[in-house]
């Protein structure tokens, strides 16, 4: 068992890693930036090291200064958790150049997978319905054109090196095709380093779903069952479900099973998420997320596996502990991202200090989160500050579980997206699970949030105001009362 390991990350997930350490008997080691001093995580781990000022690229993206403290601290395993560095292949080879395990992949297959060409060509070669379209760097917007008129509009640019909804824009047409590639160029580079772009077809109204997969360094390698992501904006995830109400069981087989071909295809070992894109019984390849995702915790929930303990043990040199048919999933679950988000201003991140902070408990209930009351959120980072998983026996009864969660859920002194999912929850064609990625624009969701909050503002206003006005009549009483006297 590894002896001592550092997380290369921060907030709810430096402490989930860090639990799953405590349970193995593995000290810990956090590192922080000076905007995190006050943070849970630093408070949670056994030795702390401030790396530097709250900008990423000055902290958390420093891979000279982790590796620096790691070798300081004697720490023979680095997590990157998800984000920062989890996806960086030269941040695994300085872990693997300094005797340090590297908490993930190999390095051989980051490479490839997190390429989105290079691992196309080769997952296709091996038999892996991937998405179609053309795998190839493409910079000159005339082949772009003569590609996208041969495989039919719209179709999408992708940025090659990209994740998390980054580089990513549809073209409709020829006229579009000049200025959207050299801004899908230059935003690849400026967030990976990186401008290859790549095409493939556009799917109309996917349903995205993603499979988890873990394997060890012997060559075993399984799929937990998939994860349905498709309630999303610009991209990016916000509410997450298993098992998913739109596949059969001789589908979610069949799809459980090329995510496996991907990863040993890979040559993959440790944690890693295989996504598809399914649409009319039809699936496709889309990429390969060679981290630990956001959303594992409700695989966890479903299946009992702990899947942070598990790459731990694969990145000590164990076995993993689970054959396929170990795998069994049991009832429902829902994760909803808790965002620091303005749901008035266009939901753009409102970093700032927690006046109240009141987490919902009870049957079900699991609160991934890295905040407390009087925490001053940064600016500096990611909008999530805590997850919301919760199961019950059933669909039908977790989202009425989630509902009574998310009305339990308080956080006052900034603003969440709690809202947004309140009123996904109550809205029937999720109710229904009959919904796919452009749920949230096609049933104007963000519109109907915004009534929501604004209704909600003037219930309060009017509770506030009675309030006043009872206080008033209760003053006017007893002064009543003292004239009368």
């Amino acid at each position: 068992m590894l002896n001592k390991v550092l997380i290369a990350n921060r907030g709810e997930i430096a402490i989930r890693i860090m639990r799953a350490c405590r349970e193995l008997g593995i000290p810990t080691v956090a590192v922080f930036s000076e905007a995190d001093k006050t943070a849970l995580f630093t408070k949670y781990a056994d030795e702390r090291f401030l790396l530097g000022p709250g900008p990423a690229k000055l902290s958390y993206l420093n891979m000279e200064k982790i590796i620096e403290v790691a070798v300081e601290c004697g720490a023979d395993g680095i997590h990157p958790g998800y984000g920062f560095l989890a996806e960086n292949a030269i941040f695994a080879g300085m872990c693997r150049d300094n005797d340090i395990e590297f908490i993930g992949p190999p390095v051989e297959a980051m490479e490839l997978m997190c390429s989105k060409i290079d691992s196309k060509n080769t997952l296709q070669a091996a038999g892996v319905k991937v998405v179609p379209g053309v795998t190839e760097a493409i910079s000159d917007p005339e082949r772009a054109k003569d590609i996208a008129h041969e495989i039919g509009y719209p179709i999408m640019l992708k940025a090659s090196a990209g994740g998390g909804g980054i580089g990513i824009q549809m073209v409709q047409d020829a006229e579009e095709m000049d200025s959207l590639l050299e801004s899908v160029q230059r935003v690849a580079m400026n967030s990976f380093g990186d401008d290859s772009v790549f095409i493939e077809k556009f799917i109309d109204d996917p349903r995205h779903i993603e499979y988890q997969v873990i394997g060890d360094k012997a060559g075993h390698i399984i799929h937990v069952n998939e994860r349905e992501c498709s309630v999303q904006r610009r991209h990016q995830k916000l509410i997450e479900e298993t098992p998913s109400c739109a596949l059969s069981p001789e589908m979610r087989e069949e799809i459980g099973e090329q995510a496996k071909l991907v990863a040993k295809t890979a040559g993959y070992y440790n944690a890693g998420t295989c996504e598809f894109m399914f649409k009319d019984d039809e699936y496709y390849f889309l990429e390969m997320n060679t981290r630990l995702q956001v959303e594992h915790p409700i695989t966890e929930a479903i299946t009992g596996i702990d899947l942070a303990r598990e790459q731990l043990r694969v990145a000590s040199g164990l076995d993993l502990e689970y054959e396929q048919s170990d795998v069994v999933a049991r009832g429902h679950a829902i994760e909803c991202r808790i965002n620091a988000e303005d749901p008035l201003n266009e939901f753009a991140p409102a970093p700032g200090k927690i006046s109240r902070y009141a987490e919902p408990s009870g049957p079900g209930i699991r609160i991934d989160s890295g905040v407390y009351q009087g925490f001053t959120i940064p600016p500096y980072y990611d909008s999530m500050v805590a997850k919301l998983i919760v199961w019950a026996e059933d669909r039908g009864r977790c989202i009425e579980r989630t509902k009574r969660a998310l009305w339990e859920y308080q956080i006052g002194g900034v603003r969440t997206n709690i809202p947004f999912h309140t009123v996904v929850m109550n809205h029937d064609v999720f109710i229904k699970g009959h919904y796919d990625t452009s749920y949230i624009p096609r049933y104007g969701i963000l519109e109907k949030v915004i009534d929501y909050v604004q209704e909600q503002k003037a219930q309060s206003g009017d509770k506030k105001v009675a309030a006043a006005m009872a206080a008033v009549g209760a003053v006017t009483s007893a002064m009543s009362q003292n004239q009368g006297k």
